[in-house]
């Protein structure tokens, strides 16, 4: 059983609307109810501070991932549990996050849910953006996600509800 309390790093990745953010908050109100220290570093959020001179290259989307995992180490390694709801397309720069957690501290969980229900959601527009010519260089359409290799979980949140999907989750974290 992992011991949650010397800090970790659960990163969730997958595509835009898949549910990651939505995880991470519920996943943070469950680890908080059992007295431990979270943060969350959410993509977006992230985006409007640290890694706002990015842009959405595939270099900068790699340094985004980049400086999310350097802070999420920090905190980990100090005993915070960091929830990072992160689109991360690329295997490369999710590896390095890896890698720089070499105590094990890092836990991935792909949210892979079909991008046919992603865009469904489209929680912020983005899918019906792409499809009429707004944005370009979405991940998952026109733009590569490379989904993980061997997470630690692969979890499709579709015909779930959040409570079941956060219920895996949580048995997931603690085996």
């Amino acid at each position: 059983m992992r011991d949650l309390a010397h800090g970790l790093t659960v990163w969730l990745t997958g595509l835009p609307s898949s549910g990651k953010t939505t995880l991470a908050r519920a996943l943070e109100k469950k680890l908080v109810d059992e007295g431990l220290r979270v943060e969350v570093l959410d993509g977006d959020v992230v985006r409007e501070g640290l890694t706002r001179d990015l842009g959405l290259s595939a270099d900068d989307r790699r340094e985004n991932v980049r400086r999310i995992g350097f802070v999420a180490d920090l905190l980990s390694r100090n005993g915070v549990v960091v929830i990072c709801p992160v689109i991360a397309p690329y295997r490369d720069a999710r590896a390095e996050v890896r890698k720089r957690h070499d105590d094990g501290r890092y836990f991935e969980v792909h949210v892979a849910t079909p991008v046919e229900l992603c865009a469904e959601r489209d929680v912020k527009g983005l899918y019906a953006a792409q499809r009429v010519g707004e944005v370009t260089g979405l991940t998952g359409v026109d733009d590569p996600y490379e989904a993980p290799d061997a997470p630690e979980l692969t979890l499709d949140t579709s015909g779930r509800t959040l409570d079941e999907s956060v219920e895996i989750l949580w048995r997931a974290l603690h085996q």
